[in-house]
């Protein structure tokens, strides 16, 4: 009978820690616009997209484009207002989308960096080769 009630314990507690591991991934929807860059871009460029990280830092989500002939699209570590180094550069999938490169990974560092605001997602042009839409990822 105690062995039932420890075994009845140990499976409520790790059904309680998986549903803490699927709670804890964050899903972030994006809008992207030439407002947010730094300095703002005047530019009718816009971007949407679904950024998803889970806990262990795995990255995947796609970005769609409209209007802009992007060249690159990244995300960066820095606060909004501020520009930041690349940490994880995307790949262009089809025509004015781009995606998260398989398995593509936040470091402890950094998914600290996600939970305070500090990562960004940006698209580049041609004409503005910094960037040109920009949207701040917040969890």
């Amino acid at each position: 009978m105690k062995t039932q009630r420890i075994l009845s314990k140990a499976l409520i507690g790790l059904g309680f820690g998986m549903l803490s591991l699927v709670v804890s991934a964050q899903s972030m929807k994006v809008t992207l616009s030439g407002a947010q860059e730094v300095p703002p871009v005047m530019t009718s460029a816009s971007g949407v997209g679904s950024i998803m990280v889970a806990p262990d830092g795995a990255v995947s989500g796609t970005i769609t484009t409209t209007g802009v002939e992007g060249t690159m699209a990244h995300i960066h570590e820095a606060p909004m207002g501020q520009n930041g180094p690349v940490i994880v550069p995307f790949t262009k999938t089809a025509d004015n989308i781009w995606s998260a490169p398989a398995g593509a990974k936040l470091t402890d560092a950094q998914l600290q960096s996600l939970k305070n605001g500090n990562l960004y997602l940006n698209v580049h042009s041609a004409t503005n080769k910094p960037g040109e839409i920009r949207a701040q990822l917040k969890p």
